[in-house]
């Protein structure tokens, strides 16, 4: 192979593991409560066992997946995985995961509910814990002592519990609230009234009645009867419920022990039966439970099953499902008195009951990407629900057969390779005295090269390693059908980046982004830089309060202004309405706002660089120039004009290039305000939307095209600037 020496480099950074043998690291996505149940039981476990160490990490649960997959195609990654049953899908034609009936005997599996044990083509992948991760309806006893049976007492109990006590204009109190802007939380209404996502080939069937009449019954809810709050992400709707601000929740079993700890007295029913169409609003079912890292060694393996064993012993199921009121998957559990006499528990039976088995198929994650934009759009009032479901299918549709493409060019992945073989000659032969004189020198300077050879190493890891490898994987097939079999195709996913309609669009609001953000940034930081300058009472302080915004992490920020954006208790809105008597925006509804949120959110946090930078830069100026100035009679503009900015310019330049570049790929505050992409997949700039063709849909030979093209968009543009303003020139 052309490549062969090449691929060879690329995988040196997986050779030597520096696993332990004795140590054994379990990802998860569990909430707190649940969290702290399984520490005990671990700490409990390595005093049995005091030669093992079991370290259990959190991770969001897309964070969990997409890394999982990355760690585990690279060698690497947890021992074991936790989480819902749907991502067995991915995992097993990825072939990440271990067959678990070639580490357990069938006689293990015999006192397991069959929906806990997770079988694809014969094999078994996941051994759950927990039967359920389902949805039901949570409701405040104080507030509504007998739930609601259908789709009429709910809205009747919901207009009846939905209330402004002070008579301010503003609901202080609603009926229902849940997360109702993502499609999995739609889901039931979806079933109630007869619609599914999947028929029995896979195929999607969203273009129903049934998915229109579920998208009108939402609408209603919100609008005509005004008992769920205008705007409500997952958040919103769970601090209202146990503040006691809601009578109702539609929620999973993770939540319901959190509400209890909070003082909520609650009570749990299965979600209504829709008497229109004559079924129950159902849940999607979920399992959860571990699944083994493919490239666990037969060694640690033992030590692994002996976890699980202990882990999923009855014993610390009915611990767990007694704290945390999850229900277990061992039957011998089901007639414990104490299961029998939780009211809890035993709702949430009757509701796994009633639920629909969430498909463990790839294609699930191609569903829900279709779906998002079009349902968030039917609630921001700009499509029909006629107009979302034909849209919803289409969607799916594009974005399965995106998945699966299956893209094999031989001719054209022959000539890039022999195209990459003469450039890495040609690099050779004109760089060819400098390598002599580079071993010229390292012989006369052996021991400075030591010195820097770990900034060096560190250097190819980070930089030069990744660099290549995605300009590489750029050219091949890459994706979900060819993730240990792929291979050079060539040009194929560049075109496609550029017959992409979605690419212009967001390349026009990346620019947008880029330029509104970069110009505040500098207007901005060099004004307060101007004033820090002055000999002014305070300074000090005010310094420090201004650098705050770049100081805290950017997590805590973007999610922080999130929340000041919700429309009914945003502190961005309570300040539009009660100080400058402004009508309240919905910010985060319609994307032209929500672009704006997002900009203003990232105006925040980036200004402070900018005004640390020019301060540095003014504090330089020789004050000799500015008396000079005023000797002459000059006005502070004249100044401003001849000095300032000329002697800053060669320092602000560098900063304003960082700037932009750092801008154009800030996907942090982007994902997280607009909830990555909220509304309707209308706020991605470019390196969101390729983040999603990565880890959603598993293009990653079309991702990695992507990236290119926006690292040579920079270089060119960085290139350019700098040359056309001189950067590098001196000023005197």
């Amino acid at each position: 192979m052309l490549l062969a020496f090449a691929f060879s480099l690329l995988t040196l950074p997986g050779c030597g593991s520096n696993k332990k043998e004795n140590e054994i690291v379990i990802w998860h996505n569990m909430r707190p409560e649940e969290k702290n149940v399984i520490q005990e039981q671990l700490d409990e476990f390595m005093k049995l066992h005091p030669g093992i160490k079991v370290i259990q990490l959190y991770k969001e649960t897309e964070e969990m997946r997409s890394g999982y997959i990355v760690a585990a195609i690279g060698g690497e990654g947890p021992e074991l995985i936790y989480g819902p049953s749907d991502q067995v899908g991915p995992f097993t034609e990825m072939e990440i995961i271990k067959p678990l009936e070639t580490v357990f005997s069938q006689e293990y599996f015999s006192d397991y509910n069959k929906d806990a044990l997770i079988y694809t083509n014969n094999s078994l992948w996941m051994i759950a814990d927990k039967l359920g991760n389902h949805l039901t309806l949570v409701y405040n006893k104080d507030l509504l002592p007998v739930p609601p049976k259908t789709e009429k007492e709910l809205i009747e109990s919901g207009m009846k519990l939905t209330k402004d006590f002070n008579n301010d204009g503003r609901t202080d109190q609603y009926g229902l609230v849940w997360n109702y802007t993502e499609p999995y939380f739609f889901v039931p209404f979806l079933t109630g009234f007869g619609g599914w996502v999947l028929d029995s080939l896979n195929q999607p069937t969203l273009n129903t009645p049934a998915m229109v009449a579920g998208l009108k019954f939402i609408q209603d809810l919100r609008d005509k009867y005004k008992i769920i709050p205008n705007e409500a992400d997952y958040d919103i709707a769970d601090v209202l419920f146990k503040e006691g601000k809601a009578a109702m929740i539609i929620n999973g079993d993770w939540s319901w022990s959190s509400y209890g700890n909070a003082g909520i007295n609650y009570g749990i029913s299965t979600l209504p039966y829709i008497t229109v169409s004559g079924h129950y609003a159902t849940p999607m079912v979920a399992p959860k439970g571990y699944s083994i890292n493919v490239n666990v060694d037969d060694e640690k393996l033992a030590k692994v099953r002996m976890l699980l064993e202990f882990l999923l012993s009855s014993e610390k199921q009915l611990e767990t499902s007694l704290e945390v009121k999850t229900f277990p998957s061992r039957t011998e559990l089901y007639n414990d008195p104490r299961l029998l006499n939780d009211e809890i528990l035993l709702n949430s039976k009757k509701q796994i009951e009633q639920g629909r088995a969430l498909p463990i198929v790839t294609e699930m994650r191609a569903i829900w990407d279709a779906m998002r934009p079009s349902y968030q759009a039917v609630l921001g009032g700009a499509i029909t629900p006629e107009k979302a479901a034909q849209l919803m299918q289409e969607d799916a549709v594009k974005k399965i057969r995106e998945m699966r493409e299956d893209v094999d060019n031989p001719v054209w992945g022959l000539i890039v390779q022999v195209l990459m073989l003469l450039i890495v000659l040609a690099a050779l032969f004109f760089t060819r005295k400098s390598i002599v004189a580079f071993f010229r020198s390292f012989k006369k300077n052996t021991f400075a090269y030591f010195l820097v050879l770990p900034a060096l190493v560190i250097m190819i890891a980070v930089v030069l390693y990744p660099f290549i490898y995605n300009i590489i994987l750029s050219f091949s097939n890459m994706s979900l059908s060819h993730i240990h079999d792929w291979k050079i195709t060539g040009f194929e996913q560049y075109a496609k980046v550029f017959v992409e309609p979605q690419f212009y669009e967001f390349f026009l609001k990346t620019l947008i982004w880029t330029f509104s953000n970069i110009t505040f940034h500098v207007v901005i930081g060099v004004t307060l830089a101007l004033l820090l300058n002055k000999k002014l009472p305070g300074t000090g302080i005010f310094r420090t309060l201004l650098i705050l915004p770049w100081a805290v992490p950017q997590y805590i920020v973007a999610l922080t202004w999130r929340g000041m954006f919700n429309y009914e208790y945003g502190a961005i809105n309570l300040i539009l309405v009660k100080f400058l008597s402004m009508s309240p925006v919905e910010w985060l509804k319609s994307p032209t706002e929500a672009f704006m949120a997002i900009i203003i959110t990232n105006i925040w946090l980036g200004f402070p660089f900018m005004m640390i930078i020019a301060l540095g830069a003014l504090q330089s100026i020789p004050q000799e120039l500015y008396e000079a100035a005023d000797l002459d009679g000059a006005r502070w503009f004249n100044k401003l004009k001849t000095i300032t900015i000329p002697l800053i310019k060669p320092v602000m330049i560098p900063a304003i290039t960082l700037g932009i570049i750092w801008t154009f790929n800030n996907i942090n505050v982007v994902w997280l305000v607009s909830n990555a992409g909220e509304p309707s997949d209308k706020t991605h700039i470019l390196v969101s939307f390729v983040y999603k063709a990565a880890f959603n849909l598993y293009r990653y030979g079309y991702a990695a095209a992507f990236s290119v093209v926006i690292f040579l968009i920079l270089f060119a543009f960085g290139m350019t600037f700098l040359k056309r303003t001189k950067a590098t020139e001196s000023v005197y």
